[in-house]
């Protein structure tokens, strides 16, 4: 490594501390606390409509769930289809809460960090539990375990009055420093929350990768064979993996049923499952950064379908439903394409572009 960490190029490092370090050189630490100082600066300077406002806090909670989509599928290599329902849990958790004790409870109002946290503990405790099959099933048999827990998930919801049969069971609003997050500040106040929960966990997954634990679950993943002889556990590896997965994914799940001030099941569907699982294609399986790109991707392509759909229903036939239609038609091609010509996701773009940006003009 170069002794200048502001001009280094190339990653030659002379020590093990020098390559467990976050940021390579002292550029991208700059350029990452520039982004996050715009990304908390942003909606003090620019006042946007509470529709798109809503957008945006809907990719951050999808950014929190992909994360944990990535540690299992990307990172150690399992498949998970029924992520949503996981999603679910911590929503129905804070849901629940708020039914038995009252939406306006203490509880619900004043110690919401403490119920994000009980939705996140809850979804890992059903991770683990799903996880269990992969004791002894992998590949397309573990997928079909995950999605028959999604089936069990939403037949659970919508047939058990304790669950409101699926209907929006209510949660109250939340009281900050200032008093009660009133509704002209709400989505504004739940963009920073999400935001934060998103910085904590990207650290947290990135130092997870330091330690022999986030190592387990590549090498798992790479050869499970070959990490049994090294000494790991590949059973309880894959189980702590989907623990992890569970515990993002439920905190996602409580940011959702707080954001949206209840939980019904129509927002934790298979087809939202898939969803998680093409954001988690598309930004890139097994990075890091691809948990943010797949998300804004996915969300931003949703919106310009829905124009397109809206612009195109004043020239079609109005018995043509044109948005139902263009949404998965998109959505599939999108996947394929992706697929078949870019199977490392925009992560891989963003990797070629830092790596011209660190090579140009051939500085060796």
């Amino acid at each position: 490594m170069a002794s200048n960490r502001w001009l280094a190029t190339g990653n030659f490092f002379t020590t093990y501390q020098e390559e467990q370090r976050t940021f390579t050189t002292r550029l991208d630490q700059l350029i990452f606390s520039i982004f996050l100082l715009t990304l908390f600066i942003w909606p003090l300077l620019f006042e946007l409509s509470r529709t798109y406002m809503l957008v945006v806090d809907n990719i951050l909670i999808a950014v929190v769930a992909v994360l944990g989509l990535n540690l299992v599928t990307g990172f150690a290599g399992l498949i998970s289809i029924g992520h949503a329902a996981f999603v679910g849990v911590g929503a129905y958790t804070v849901a629940s809460c708020s039914r038995m004790i009252g939406d306006s409870h203490i509880i619900i109002t004043h110690l919401w960090p403490v119920m994000i946290i009980a939705g996140g503990l809850a979804g890992a405790v059903m991770g683990a539990i799903v996880g269990l099959p992969a004791l002894r099933l992998k590949h397309l048999y573990l997928a079909i375990a995950t999605l028959s827990f999604q089936m069990i998930f939403e037949w659970t919801i919508n047939f058990m009055a304790f669950f409101n049969q699926g209907q929006t069971i209510f949660v109250g609003r939340v009281m900050w420093l200032t008093g009660e997050v009133g509704r002209s500040d709400h989505y504004v106040f739940w963009y920073y929350v999400i935001l934060i929960v998103i910085v904590m966990c990207g650290f947290g997954v990135r130092n997870l990768f330091k330690t022999r634990y986030g190592r387990a679950l590549v090498a798992v993943r790479d050869n499970d064979r070959a990490a049994d002889a090294m000494g790991m556990h590949p059973g309880l590896t894959k189980v702590y993996a989907f623990a992890l997965s569970g515990f993002l994914a439920g905190v996602a799940g409580a940011l959702h049923a707080y954001l949206y001030r209840g939980a019904g099941i129509e927002s934790f569907t298979l087809h939202h499952s898939i969803s998680y699982l093409a954001m988690a294609i598309v930004g890139g399986l097994g990075t890091l950064n691809g948990s943010f790109w797949g998300p804004a991707a996915i969300q931003f392509l949703d919106l310009q379908v829905e124009n397109v759909a809206e612009l195109a229903g004043h020239y079609m036939p109005s018995n043509m439903n044109l948005a139902t239609a263009l949404r998965p038609l998109t959505f599939g091609l999108v996947i394929v394409l992706f697929l078949m010509f870019e199977p490392r996701g925009i992560a891989n773009w963003w990797r070629i572009v830092k790596s011209y940006t660190k090579t140009w003009p051939f500085r060796y």
